[in-house]
C-alpha cells in the first residue's frame, strides 16, 4: 500500500485491489494488505479497507499488516476496524494466521 491513503488516491486504489482479488478467483483464501509503508491514512483509507473486505469472495479472509506505533495502526484502532479485520505486525504473522 502507498505511503498515503486519502481522498486523493483511495478511489483509484479500490479497483486495483479488487481486480487483483478477482484475478485469483476461487484460489484466493487470504488477502493481506501491507500498511507498513503507510505514514498517513484518513477515513478514506478505512473506507477503502471496508470496501475491499465486502467485495471479497465468500470464504476469503482479509488480514492487515501495520506498524504497531504507526498512524495506520492508530486509525484502525480509533475507528474500530481492528475488531473486524485482524491486524498483524508483519506479513509472516498475517500469512500464518
Amino acid at each position: 500500500m502507498p505511503a498515503e491513503i486519502d481522498f486523493g488516491n483511495a478511489e483509484q486504489l479500490l479497483p486495483l485491489i479488487v481486480s487483483e482479488t478477482l484475478s485469483r478467483g476461487d484460489r484466493l483464501e487470504v488477502l493481506v494488505l501491507d500498511l507498513t509503508p503507510t505514514d498517513f491514512m484518513d477515513s478514506q483509507g478505512v473506507r477503502l479497507i471496508n470496501d475491499v473486505r465486502h467485495r471479497l469472495r465468500p470464504g476469503a479472509r482479509m488480514r492487515l499488516v501495520a506498524r504497531p506505533d504507526g498512524l495506520a495502526s492508530r486509525v484502525l484502532e480509533l475507528t474500530g476496524l481492528r475488531r473486524d479485520v485482524p491486524v498483524y505486525d508483519n506479513i509472516a504473522e498475517a500469512l500464518a494466521s
